[in-house]
């Protein structure tokens, strides 16, 4: 009896597309009879279902990963001592909820993300054939697709999809779809003979099927070489498991920002305790200081704030047709430097459409892609009458009907994408499929290199030929010249208008007819001799219009493109040229294989057009430009682009000619498949990081404002005896502020229009940080623009209320905390305001530019006005109406924080802070 475990490839050091079918046979110990039903069965026990299997991480695991978190770590031990001191008395219950609240918001909205991100895995194993028909002890069965073992045959019919790795052993004309794996958009005929060379990508292995690829013509026999976890399909799996995104640029430069923002609360609220013990103050009270000074200067609502600016650029992008399905890529596209482009489909129309024809010793230009039948016929760049050049309309015809594609007036054409190309360049010349009538055919054979039709035309009947080029010419005797006259052919002229074709990555045919006598009904190879040729069409998948303008506002940007491709050199160097993608070089999977770290960098520093790469080139070309702190936005449509797109900072998959599995392995998908719609897409990713730059700018000084409040406090409290009674604000103001600004004043930042030339200018740096010069000087001048004068009028007005040291009238100090109350909020407005742009004067913005800043600062008015007119209101956030004749001081609060920003501005701009800096 054979042994139930068989060599494999690796095992015998030889690829399996090298051997021959006997070796093949051989090395898999089985014959053509295919294998005996019972070593099946004991193969199945040693290698296990054709199925791909997943470890999957437990809902509750991922669930309490979204706490590992500096910022919710402080947040949550926030909450906890402000609960503990809620319990003491201190009525801080509303802090430890909202606090709480927000912690728990953040981690349902992580789990949900981190969940879509095990949908790749899913969808891949969705993907696998079900059932198939082998050949098993020289009986043909059908079986379930996860009972195949290595040496079982298949037997595969056109419309069959691959379940399993195979080696063919015989084809008749087999045409495999592989664009999922390769993205090659034209179907690859595949033969049983022996292939040379080594490290071939699969899109080179041309006796080789793929478990998911699917023939669309043809049949053929094909021998089970790995299955499951060991096929192509299976390996990119687990590259698509294994696969790391890492944390985005938005993501590390928060957790830079909170790490650093912890550690100075925690440090000054630990000083702020000690400073208080020290000058003699209660042990409780010094305590208290420090948890309201914490409380004051950790954003709570930072969080919130983030995902809100995010959602709302998700919302935007969507309207773009770019839907983001990771929060984090709303921004990071705007920090992209690096766009890795798969070509068909994204840069290209995914349709072949015929560009150029040779007839009559001219070459024309044919306008119009895809499927549209409009177009231009250009002879030297002017519209041509195709009726007055009988050689062209003779090679239109010739195309257009010796030709099994169908067009439909609604819906996609059917057929071989090349055939399909030469119905729309014929239907350009309003040729009409019901006009002539087919007789025969002789199918295109892989052999023959042609496809023959008999056709009868208003009872005149024709043989018309198509094929390549060198074999239809063998056929020809004569050819037409402009007028549409027979000559003697001119082959060497046809062959190098070929060879130019060829040049430019295009897909030639040559095209001939022969009329017949009227009583010839059949068609036999013997007649395909002493044609005459009409001429050549050469087709490709052209570029998207929209894409090449795109690659041109790219290098306007500052990003770089760069397309990666399973086709073939030629024609990803034509392609790119005609984008404007720098092409003088062009890298082969084969040559990225083996190289160095260093080496790979070298090459995709210099490199922008990779072809023919496999599934792990893609992936190492976004890990070598991501180790070098370039940010990597990686497109794909396929299976085989999985891997990469979980692994770049930025995987963008295909809404329309997209895998679920690519789907699923993506951050953002396109809705339209357009490249253009990356760039839109950035725009508004720089427009987020920008609003959300705003958003910080605005919450920490105010924040810093209230925390300096505190600190003032403590600090004055044994020279002035009003701050030792009460703080400026009671804690549950703080919140109350906090919340508010929170809602009505910071997110409606988020709604400031874009401002101009955010895509004239290269992206930021990845070391650019949060916390820099210009943070600082924010934080520290407009926190005592805003807690100074708040300071001082709490003074001025409540220092009557403590004599002695003992309060003696508390209805006056709650009124003087009442006015400081009211002069933060006013001191609020005069700083958002300006803060609507980071570096523009207030001056040069339009009053009305943003009508949600104002309906928050009015609803924000209203809002605190509650107090006033609700007494158990005015209770719980301890405030109380105050004279009148307060007032005109309280609103000159509005001014110093407005005139600081603006001072701040107009000193940038002079370079006065970069002057220092160097100086420094």
């Amino acid at each position: 009896m054979q042994n139930k475990s068989v060599n494999n490839e690796q095992d015998v050091g030889i690829p399996w597309y090298q051997m021959d079918e006997d070796a093949v046979l051989k090395t898999l110990e089985t014959s053509r009879l295919g294998l005996d039903p019972e070593l099946a069965r004991e193969r199945q026990q040693h290698y296990g279902a054709n199925e791909l299997q997943f470890k999957k991480t437990p809902a509750w695991v991922r669930f309490l990963r979204q706490f590992n978190d500096p910022m919710v770590i402080i947040l949550l031990i926030t909450a906890l001592i402000t609960g503990v001191l809620t319990a003491m008395g201190h009525h801080m219950l509303p802090d430890t909820l909202v606090i709480g609240g927000v912690v728990i918001l953040n981690a349902i909205l992580g789990f949900v993300q981190e969940g879509k991100a095990e949908g790749a895995l899913d969808a891949l194993r969705n993907m696998m054939v079900q059932e198939c028909l082998v050949v098993r002890a020289g009986n043909q069965q059908q079986i379930a697709a996860r009972d195949l073992v290595p040496g079982d045959i298949v037997v595969l019919e056109g419309g069959n999809k691959i379940p399993a790795d195979v080696r063919f052993i015989e084809t008749n004309n087999a045409y495999i779809d592989e664009s999922s794996l390769t993205g090659e958009s034209v179907p690859v005929q595949k033969s049983s003979h022996a292939l040379q060379g080594t490290d071939l990508v699969p899109g080179d292995q041309r006796n080789m099927g793929f478990s998911g690829t699917y023939l669309t013509r043809g049949s053929a026999l094909a021998l089970v070489v790995a299955i499951g976890a060991k096929t192509v399909f299976g390996q990119i799996a687990g590259l698509v498991q294994a696969a790391d995104s890492g944390t985005t640029p938005l993501q590390k430069k928060m957790q830079e920002f909170v790490h650093t923002l912890i550690i100075v609360i925690l440090i000054i609220g630990g000083l702020n305790f000690l400073i208080g013990v020290y000058l003699g103050y209660q042990v409780s009270y010094s305590f208290l200081g420090a948890i309201s000074l914490v409380v004051a200067a950790i954003p709570e609502m930072l969080p919130a704030l983030v995902t809100s600016i995010l959602a709302l650029s998700c919302t935007v992008m969507a309207r773009r047709k770019a839907l983001i399905r990771k929060l984090p890529a709303a921004e990071t596209l705007g920090a992209t430097s690096v766009i890795c482009s798969d070509k068909t489909g994204t840069l290209t129309e995914n349709r072949m459409t015929v560009t150029h024809i040779f007839a009559g010793g001219q070459v024309y230009n044919v306008t119009g892609s895809g499927e549209a039948i409009e177009g231009k016929f250009l002879l030297e760049n002017e519209a041509q009458d195709v009726h007055a050049h009988p050689a062209l309309l003779q090679t239109l015809y010739t195309g257009f009907y010796c030709n099994n594609a169908s067009l439909t007036v609604h819906g996609p054409a059917t057929g071989d994408p090349t055939e399909i190309a030469l119905r729309v360049s014929g239907a350009k010349a309003e040729l009409k499929i019901e006009s002539v009538h087919r007789c025969t055919e002789i199918p295109f054979d892989s052999s023959t290199k042609y496809m023959a039709v008999l056709v009868k035309d208003r009872e005149q009947p024709y043989i018309l030929v198509k094929g390549a080029p060198e074999m239809v010419v063998s056929m020809c005797a004569t050819q037409l010249n402009e007028k549409g006259e027979q000559e003697p052919i001119d082959r060497e002229q046809v062959l190098a208008a070929a060879k130019d074709f060829a040049g430019d990555a295009l897909r030639t045919l040559a095209f001939a007819i022969l009329p017949v006598t009227s009583d010839c009904n059949d068609l036999s190879h013997d007649q395909l001799e002493g044609l005459c040729l009409a001429g050549l069409q050469g087709m490709i998948d052209p570029p998207k219009q929209s894409a090449i303008e795109a690659v041109a506002q790219c290098k306007q940007a500052g990003i770089r493109t760069v397309m990666i491709t399973g086709d073939h050199p030629d024609t990803a160097q034509a392609v790119a040229r005609q984008l404007g993608i720098a092409a003088d070089q062009v890298m082969t999977g084969t040559e990225l294989t083996g190289l160095s770290d260093e080496e790979l960098f070298q090459a995709v520093k210099e490199v922008s057009v990779f072809a023919r790469v496999a599934p792990e080139h893609k992936q190492h070309i976004a890990e070598s430009l991501r180790s070098h702190d370039l940010v990597v936005a990686m497109t794909g449509d396929g299976v085989n682009d999985a891997p990469a797109l979980k692994v770049a900072d930025i995987g963008i998959a295909m809404g329309v000619s997209g895998t679920e599995v690519a789907k699923e392995a993506s951050d953002m998908i396109l809705a339209d498949d357009n490249f253009a719609t990356i760039v839109a897409a950035v725009e508004e990713g720089r427009h987020a990081w920008n609003n959300l730059r705003k958003a910080i700018l605005y919450t920490l000084p105010t924040n810093a404002a209230q925390a300096l409040l505190i600190i003032g406090a403590i600090l004055m409290a044994s020279f002035i005896p009003v701050f030792s009674v009460r703080f400026v604000l009671e804690p549950v103001q703080i919140l109350w502020i906090n919340l508010l600004d929170s809602v009505l004043l910071t997110m409606p930042l988020m709604m400031e229009a874009k401002e101009k030339g955010l895509l004239q200018s290269p992206p930021r740096s990845s070391h650019v940080r949060i916390i820099d010069a210009l943070f600082l000087r924010r934080v520290v001048f407009i926190g005592l623009a805003i807690s100074v004068p708040s300071f001082l009028l709490y003074y001025y007005f409540g220092a009557a209320a403590v004599v002695d040291g003992k309060l003696v009238d508390p209805l006056l100090l709650t009124q003087a905390q009442t006015a400081a109350f009211w002069a933060i909020l006013l001191a609020h407005f005069g700083y958002v305001l300006s803060a609507r742009s980071v570096d523009r004067s207030i001056f040069t913005l339009s009053p009305v530019g943003n009508p949600w800043l104002l309906a928050g600062i009015a609803l924000s008015l209203l809002i605190r006005l509650i107090p006033t007119a609700i007494p158990e209101a005015a209770s719980l956030f301890k405030t109380a109406p105050f004279p009148a004749e307060w007032w005109p001081l309280i609103l000159c609060c509005f001014f110093p924080s407005l005139i600081m920003i603006e001072l701040d501005k107009f000193l940038g701009k002079l370079g006065i802070f970069r002057v220092a800096h160097r100086r420094r």
